[in-house]
């Protein structure tokens, strides 16, 4: 078996393969509500267990997505004032 260095970011990677399958898997799912209820939340409580385990808290910034882990206490307020800066933007959006 040969070693090759840049096997992670070849086509075919274990990072692309899981990618690739998690797309499958989320294209099975036929509405937003069984998305979240298969994929995500599923997902989000792996990724906690393992942030919790290792002792540190997790947030993910992306171009066109966030992920905020935080502690029990603070994640429905946190929660609530993601949904309230959502509202606002709408409420900012031009009626036509």
């Amino acid at each position: 078996m040969s070693k090759n260095k840049n096997a992670g970011r070849k086509s075919g990677s274990n990072a692309d393969i899981f990618a690739a399958d998690l797309v499958k898997r989320m294209d099975k799912c036929p509405d937003v509500e069984s998305l979240n209820n298969n994929i995500l939340v599923p997902f989000a409580q792996a990724l906690e267990e393992v942030c919790q385990a290792r002792g540190y808290l997790l947030n993910i910034y992306g171009e066109r997505s966030n992920i905020a882990f935080t502690n029990e206490e603070d994640a429905d307020i946190i929660y609530q004032m993601i949904e309230a800066y959502l509202d606002g933007k709408e409420d900012d959006q031009p009626s036509e």
